[in-house]
């Protein structure tokens, strides 16, 4: 079920004002060693603004012209001017300046690694065999190494791997994913801010392997994330207490270690029109059965315990 395009309360969507660069234009602004020098130094600088003087002192370049050439390629779209007297003035980021180089830092522009696969935490929960992370093109797969079933598959930038063991790899994962998600069944984009539109999907295999889904896509830059129903339940009160009465803390079990967050077969379709999903949880002879609708809100819960 699709969010309707409404700012709150019925108001149509804000206008921008701001001037659109275009894309290919913006890629050009940046495709300068001396460009992105500035911005690495802005972004290096221990107080904002930094002064003319100091930007230019940082990048290392003499010419005071050439380098407020440059500057000003950047300015209005990457930096702006902060006015002031003295060292008060100076040049700050916008937030495509920052996004540039937190892409550098990230190593998305720049870095291309590969490592073994390795083992992690849990059992595959189609045949119980071994799991083991698998990186390739930027994309982090938990994945059985016995049956090949996924237990997700998602975006991990390269610098996410910069001195960490295997295992706080993981952990990072998990967290990422986890924090992914709540940002897209809160209708934002975790890429772009824009709006987030959530469907329930009852057809065919996609993400996982699983036929009941959910899809999220980006109105505004296309970006998708498909999860199964109960990745959404990770942090819901309900679940958290039901799982820590019974000595399971979910924030220390990694959300592939969950059947009911990477399988849907937890997952019943009580309605479709709406949707009214119900996703089981079953821990030590009880289970929680929480029942959602289109849009992963939660409208009840019941526990069945094994008496």
């Amino acid at each position: 079920m699709s969010r309707p395009d409404v700012s709150s309360e019925g108001e149509p969507p804000l206008e921008s004002t701001a001037a659109s660069l275009d894309p290919a234009d913006a890629f050009a602004l940046i495709g300068n060693e001396t460009r992105l020098a500035i911005l690495e130094a802005l972004w290096a600088a221990d107080d904002r603004p930094v002064p003319f003087s100091a930007l230019r002192r940082a990048v290392g370049m003499r010419d005071s012209a050439q380098f407020n050439y440059h500057l000003q390629k950047l300015t209005g779209h990457f930096v702006t001017k902060v006015d002031g007297t003295g060292d008060d003035g100076g040049y700050e980021f916008k937030h495509a300046g920052e996004k540039v180089v937190r892409s550098v830092i990230a190593g998305s522009f720049n870095e291309h690694p590969t490592f073994e696969p390795f083992a992690v935490e849990g059992a595959c929960f189609a045949c119980s065999g071994d799991l083991e992370a698998r990186y390739d093109d930027e994309r982090l797969t938990i994945v059985c190494a016995d049956c090949g079933e996924a237990h997700g598959e998602y975006s991990f930038p390269p610098g996410g791997l910069n001195d960490r063991t295997a295992e706080e790899i993981a952990d990072a994962f998990d967290q990422r994913v986890r924090h992914l998600h709540c940002l897209a069944a809160d209708g934002v984009c975790p890429e772009c801010s824009g709006r987030m539109t959530t469907e329930i999907v009852d057809e065919g295999e996609c993400c996982l392997g699983v036929r009941v889904r959910v899809d999220h896509e980006c109105a505004q830059c296309g970006h998708t994330l498909c999860s199964a129903a109960g990745l959404r339940l990770l942090d819901h009160s309900a679940v958290v207490s039901f799982h820590r009465e019974r000595g399971v803390p979910l924030d220390d079990r990694p959300y592939w270690t969950l059947p009911w967050c990477v399988s849907d077969e937890y997952t019943r379709v009580l309605e479709r029109d709406p949707w009214r999903l119900e996703v089981r949880m079953p821990v030590d002879g009880d289970e929680l059965r929480v029942t959602m609708d289109g849009d992963l809100a939660v409208l009840e819960t019941s526990v069945q315990t094994g008496d």
